[in-house]
């Protein structure tokens, strides 16, 4: 059956789709996990369907095991920022919300707009994704432990088990970091990346392995501007007429663990790379202000990471410095 399209609302524990095909509509829930995903099979084959257009958003990781189901069974799979999908039922002036609807209006945006296909990453980017995922929670987690830790008047029972519980994420951080570390050197690809990206000044391993395991595959991405809009660091304008004239911020309609590994590498690179250094002077001395320096310096940060993947060329800041 041809032009068949899915739309799929995802949630913890179910997922709701809508089959378009033809002049019919069906819906059903499904649990999400791989029974709910083989039951999804079955009740696809049911009704005479081979291959689907399946959309779904882009929200937390609940959606991903599934979307990798869906491509390795030859589905064309999309998925799509949740604006996009808000700004189309908004079109249609839609008041009421429930999974069954959410689902049936994703699967209309989906026939209307013929979102592009998505690639699932190739197993070790998987890996590596998931490695550096886990590190960034226990980092976090980590962090609102030292927090705690500086509150006053804490009995020593409490700072004891603060203590030790800060000593056992340190233990299991320092663990990570040799896990990525050793799997990003079994791989020669990523190896090779690595390698290329720790030769811009400003981004470590740590930042490499992070971009690595959140930018799928750099040639899904046609340009600079693409990358850096999947990232949510372009610039968003606020202008209307004559009166109105906002501060230009970062869309951040985009991949937010990009954003934040790339802040802290700007913050460096406006000291310690010679051309971020000297194109961060320029926008000071044109009056810009420190976050949206900062958020010039993670853009451009992105563009060079984009380039020298797409070149295999290391990093050249006299190079850098014609092309500015």
């Amino acid at each position: 059956m041809d032009k068949a399209v899915l739309g799929i609302d995802i949630a913890k524990a179910n997922f709701q789709v809508t089959l378009l095909s033809e002049a019919t509509e069906r819906g059903r829930s499904f649990p999400n996990n791989p029974k709910g995903f083989a039951q999804l099979d079955h009740w696809l084959s049911n009704r005479g369907v081979d291959r689907v257009h399946a959309c779904m958003e882009a929200t937390g990781t609940y959606w991903e095991a599934l979307a990798v189901h869906l491509a390795r069974a030859d589905h064309v799979v999309s998925v799509v920022n949740p604006a996009r999908t808000k700004g189309f039922a908004q079109s249609e002036l839609s008041r009421n919300k429930t999974d069954a609807l959410d689902a049936a209006m994703i699967a209309r945006f989906c026939k209307a707009v013929q979102p592009e296909p998505w690639t699932p990453p190739t197993p070790e980017v998987h890996e590596l994704q998931a490695l550096v995922r886990r590190l960034d929670s226990l980092q976090t987690i980590r962090q609102q432990e030292l927090n705690r830790q500086q509150a006053p008047g804490l009995s020593a029972v409490v700072q004891h088990s603060l203590n030790e519980h800060i000593a056992y994420l340190e233990l299991q951080i320092a663990q990570l970091e040799q896990l990525i570390h050793d799997h990003i050197d079994h791989h020669p690809q990523l190896q090779q990346q690595r390698d290329l990206l720790t030769s811009i000044p400003g981004i470590g391993d740590a930042t490499a392995a992070r971009l690595l395991g959140e930018i799928p595959d750099i040639h899904q991405f046609q340009s600079p501007k693409q990358l850096a809009a999947f990232a949510g660091v372009s610039p968003r304008l606020w202008q209307s007429g004559s009166s109105v004239r906002g501060m230009t911020r970062l869309a951040k309609t985009g991949n937010p663990r990009l954003r934040k590994a790339l802040f802290y590498p700007a913050l460096v690179a406006k000291v310690h790379n010679p051309p971020l250094r000297t194109f961060a002077r320029r926008l000071e001395g044109a009056g810009k202000k420190k976050m949206v320096v900062v958020g010039a310096l993670m853009r451009k940060l992105l563009h060079l990471a984009y380039a020298i993947l797409k070149s295999g060329a290391p990093f050249d800041p006299l190079y850098s410095s014609a092309s500015r």
